[in-house]
């Protein structure tokens, strides 16, 4: 079966695998989608024989159809080696009754590694199998953990540049310090005034500029994306959950066709999202947990069906979270208005023009009842760190927190007690100062770029 990419605003706009992770963003302005989620046909308990690179491939390969065998083989391959600190790249760990699925141990000790390292490769080969000869200059917004990943993946990488806008007062100290020191003759980094929403609406007119497309094109470059609207990036975090569910079952935590839910801290909505094309895809995922911090508009969407960011920004210990216009939520909601581009379309501009945007409780409750949305204060965010470190020794970053507490939460409320893997975004070390003064072992010597 082969798999196209349409654009959520436009239905013409239908494109190869490889033509859509050139592309990143569409020129209307929407994201790519799949035309359909392919099956994924074969065993679990298969693919819990698996390595992760050979679990990457059964997923990928049903998603990216016009990529050849040995083309995607060595993509993945390429990405997915020694980098990784750990003989499992994404491992998974019981504490205080969840599976933690640790993805922080590439490069940049966070969950952005695992899809960023594998897509300069598919990038370079996009390139080839079109017949590209501008140079790919990648265009990145970040609230932190994106930027770095993306540095460091498309470092000297030849033909490509790498352009990183970020939120010079909206990111912890070591993100910056991860950011500013990259090396690489292609990379490039810039501070702006404003919060993440400001670098990533820039972003996004600078791609929707025609004459600016047309001066690139003429001395040689065009634009991509390497943010999660990048299809590209997407695909890639699917493979985790896939793999996540066959090593539970593998190790015989969970029953053949058991299901699991999985709780994700969420701030751009990729990572939840790739978990919801995991369950179309077959793997049995129950609930889906959307954990927001006290920025809280995913809860509100999926509490009232309202979509508004017409709220007062707030700067939190779990700065990759801290976003009010969530890219990837545009996919879910293309899917609840039954793959209509003209609604789609009708829905952002709405929300562009006016703040926000209404897709309605009841219509959520009917077309997406596998999602909950629950949020996390400061207060409930320390105080799980503390709570989960007291009782297992375990130590979880501020974003993994987030996670965890609306997990709680989500228990408190639904009683549901059913095998639960959070995803664990970031190493606890990326946020020294906050998980120590959380656990009680605050030092002033420390700060968020150093560990004692």
């Amino acid at each position: 079966m082969e798999v196209k990419y349409v654009s959520t605003r436009n239905k013409d706009d239908v494109k190869t695998a490889s033509q859509a992770i050139l592309q990143g963003l569409a020129k209307d302005g929407g994201l790519y989608v799949p035309t359909e989620i392919p099956k994924l046909d074969i065993p679990m308990e298969k693919l819990g024989e698996m390595t992760y690179q050979e679990v990457a491939y059964e997923v990928m390969s049903r998603f990216f159809t016009d990529f050849t065998e040995e083309e995607l083989k060595c993509c993945i391959n390429s990405a997915y080696d020694s980098k990784f600190d750990t003989e499992e790249i994404a491992p998974l760990v019981k504490a205080h009754g969840a599976y933690y699925l640790e993805l922080f141990h590439g490069k940049t000790i966070a969950f952005k590694d695992m899809a960023l390292s594998i897509l300069p490769y598919l990038m370079v080969t996009s390139a080839k199998k079109n017949q590209v000869k501008n140079d790919i200059v990648i265009l990145t917004a970040t609230s932190g953990d994106t930027g770095k990943a993306a540095l460091a993946g498309f470092a000297d990488v030849p033909g490509t540049k790498i352009i990183v806008f970020y939120p010079k007062d909206g990111v912890s100290p070591i993100q910056k310090q991860q950011m500013v020191t990259q090396t690489g003759e292609n990379t490039f980094v810039v501070g702006i005034d404003g919060n993440f929403d400001d670098a990533q609406t820039g972003v996004k007119k600078m791609f929707n500029d025609s004459e600016l497309a047309k001066e690139l094109d003429e001395a040689g470059y065009q634009f991509s994306s390497a943010n999660s609207i990048n299809i590209g990036r997407l695909i890639p975090q699917v493979v985790y959950y896939v793999s996540a569910y066959a090593r539970l079952l593998h190790n015989e935590a969970i029953q053949p066709g058991e299901e699991i839910n999985v709780a994700v801290p969420t701030g751009n909505f990729g990572n939840i999202l790739a978990a919801y094309y995991a369950k179309q895809m077959g793997v049995p995922i129950d609930r889906l947990i959307c954990a927001s911090n006290s920025n809280r508009v995913l809860y509100d969407f999926f509490s009232t069906g309202n979509y508004d960011r017409q709220r007062e920004f707030q700067l939190t210990m779990s700065p990759s979270m801290d976003i009010l216009i969530s890219s990837n939520l545009e996919r879910l909601i293309y899917r609840i208005l039954d793959n209509d581009p003209a609604k789609t379309k009708a829905a952002y501009q709405a929300l562009n023009e006016e703040g926000s945007t209404d897709i309605g409780k009841e219509l959520l409750s009917v077309k997406v009842p596998d999602f909950y949305g629950n949020f996390a204060s400061e207060d409930e965010t320390k105080a799980t760190i503390k709570a989960v470190y007291e009782d297992t020794g375990y130590v979880i970053d501020t974003h993994t927190a987030v996670a965890a507490a609306v997990y709680e939460k989500y228990k408190a409320d639904t009683k549901d007690t059913k095998t639960t893997v959070i995803a664990s975004t970031a190493s606890p070390y990326k946020f020294t100062r906050s998980v120590m003064q959380a656990i009680g072992q605050d030092h002033p010597e420390l700060s968020d770029t150093s560990a004692r």
